[in-house]
């Protein structure tokens, strides 16, 4: 029968994505494996450096009340009333890692929405195709521009130093006022937290509440030669590249996560389906053959 023949072809092809969806979900666990070892590596010395810094921050502020010339990095010079804004989306360059994509869009959008309602002027800086291609629908004017490859070649920290470095020269030659990144915190492969933070000007904890970094541990006191601002600016480099850096391999591992979670989901909805059409088929079958019984049996009592 027509029936079973169709039947039979559509199970043989669910067979056959489900085969694919399978070995896409393996694919994106052993990415997600490298990728969180790499996040808990950077998160690790970036705790370190920020706390450097951070106590550092505190001393210069300390000292700043005492002394009128103290020499502080211009990229973490905030400039009265900014105007001009980058947003760094990042997301994909490739689907099927469900709705991950879009979450990060929606919040770029809605903070493009945001600024632009407080007369801002926004340019955004897309790290993946698939958040170009989302934004682009909404907001087309905004997107300056869009770098490809980065996601799919996996996390380079001599490629994401030289993105940071340039995005620096843009701060520093005024060409937007700050820059923030919109991007995806990886906790677990369940769980990721989409975040929007300010990237450029660069604000330390201290600059803020300088009280917990001056916390003494084991009643240890620090001293700085010559000047913990001099300490400062020969870290913020380091700083940002490596904050750059998180950003890049959070949006990975979120990824990878979300892709292993989105395959996962594909197999099982095709090992039902593949259940539920043989289930059906056999049943076709079946009745077609008792059909055939019955006529043999009617053409044999008939003669």
């Amino acid at each position: 029968m027509a029936g079973l023949k169709e039947l039979r072809i559509r199970i043989e092809s669910i067979k056959s994505t489900q085969k694919i969806t399978s070995a896409m979900k393996m694919v994106a666990a052993a990415r997600l494996r490298k990728a969180q070892l790499l996040t808990e590596s950077a998160s690790a010395y970036s705790a370190g450096l920020t706390k450097i810094l951070a106590r550092a921050g505190a001393a210069a502020k300390e000292r700043s009340n005492q002394e009128k010339s103290v020499n502080v990095s211009d990229l973490m010079q905030g400039r009265a009333n900014p105007q001009k804004y980058l947003l760094v989306v990042f997301t994909s360059d490739r689907g099927l890692c469900g709705s991950y994509n879009a979450n990060v869009a929606r919040v770029a959008l809605q903070r493009i929405n945001e600024l632009e309602a407080a007369g801002k002027q926004v340019k955004v800086m897309c790290v993946g195709r698939k958040g170009r291609d989302i934004i682009r629908r909404f907001c087309p004017q905004n997107i300056s521009s869009c770098l490809e490859g980065i996601a799919r070649k996996g996390a380079s920290y001599a490629e994401s130093s030289a993105l940071a470095e340039q995005l620096c020269q843009g701060f520093l030659a005024k060409e937007f006022d700050v820059c923030e990144a919109v991007y995806s915190l990886f906790h677990s492969v369940m769980n990721r937290e989409i975040k929007s933070e300010q990237f450029l000007p660069i604000k330390l904890a201290a600059q803020e509440d300088s009280q917990p970094q001056l916390e003494l541990v084991n009643g240890a006191e620090y001293e700085y030669e010559p000047h913990p601002e001099e300490l400062i600016n020969g870290l913020l480099d380091n700083y940002v590249k490596t904050a750059f850096f998180a950003y890049i391999i959070n949006a990975q591992a979120s990824e990878q996560g979300a892709r292993m979670t989105s395959m996962d989901n594909a197999t099982r909805n095709a090992k039902d389906m593949i259940s539920k059409l043989t289930l059906k088929y056999n049943r076709m079958r079946q009745t077609s053959i008792t059909t055939e019984l019955i006529e043999i049996i009617a053409g044999a009592e008939a003669l």
